[in-house]
């Protein structure tokens, strides 16, 4: 894809993700947002995938703030591992689509992810074991920055670093909000990237929104070392009112909030 599908392709996966949470009643869209542009690169750009989700040459993906689920169950309706029909049963029983990633509910999914601080671990023995498997394939892990607060993570971190785990890259979803607030005055990260380096990372900082910069830090690899991508994100990313500010984790628009919020992402308005 172009970097102009790209961004169609992003525009079009906020406005499901935005049909799916205001349907359900309940999600993140701060999140959820701030990570889409990520995640449609990978899928669309970077990732290795076929038409089985279970194909075992394919890269895999976890999506360790699982939270942001809705960006990703949109991409995985879109590639056709799951029927676009279920985006309306969002967090409801029985669907495919929980409030946080469920592999066992939904194909496509690489790992069952939600209490956050997990999925780094989880991918650093994902990769672990390929590379004793020998198979060409790569883990792409996207975390929040405020489960960075998580022990767990500094402890993937450094076993990344000492098993030489190149077949993995993290990328940081680093839109500098978590749950409560801001995480610089929560638990300050800085210096994140002289952090990560210090565990034997090789690590670049983008703009997390510019697909000219997120396709190749996601293509980049250098033998020996395992992959950090810091991506500085804008948490409600494509809808100025929720844009930087910490209500919008976990808030829905009401009123004339959906309209505005349709009309800035150039959709029409399906949930009312």
């Amino acid at each position: 894809m172009t970097i102009d599908q790209l961004k169609e392709k992003a525009r079009r996966i906020r406005i499901d993700t935005l049909d799916m949470i205001l349907a359900s009643g309940s999600g993140h869209l701060g999140g959820s947002f701030s990570a889409t542009d990520i995640m449609v690169a990978l899928y669309y750009g970077t990732m290795r995938i076929f038409p089985d989700p279970d194909h075992p040459d394919r890269d895999r993906f976890i999506l360790s703030k699982g939270h942001a689920a809705p960006a990703l169950y949109a991409i995985l309706a879109d590639k056709g591992y799951v029927d676009p029909s279920a985006l309306k049963t969002l967090r409801r029983l029985g669907s495919p689509f929980q409030g946080h990633p469920d592999s066992a509910k939904c194909p496509g999914l690489d790992c069952t992810t939600g209490s956050l601080g997990q999925g780094i671990s989880v991918g650093a023995g994902m990769a672990y074991g390929l590379k004793l498997l020998k198979r060409d394939t790569r883990v792409y892990v996207l975390a929040g920055d405020g489960e960075l607060n998580e022990g767990i993570c500094w402890e993937a971190f450094m076993a990344a670093g000492n098993f030489g785990l190149d077949n993995l890259t993290i990328i940081v979803d680093r839109n500098r909000i978590q749950l409560s607030g801001r995480t610089e005055e929560i638990m300050a990260l800085e210096s994140l990237e002289a952090k990560v380096r210090s565990f034997g990372f090789d690590v670049d900082t983008i703009d997390g929104h510019d697909f000219s910069r997120i396709l190749p830090a996601l293509d980049r690899t250098v033998p020996g070392k395992p992959r950090c991508v810091i991506a500085g994100t804008i948490k409600g990313k494509g809808v100025s009112f929720m844009e930087d500010r910490v209500e919008w984790h976990g808030d829905l628009p009401k009123g004339g909030q959906i309209q505005e919020a349709y009309r800035e992402l150039g959709g029409e308005t399906h949930v009312r």
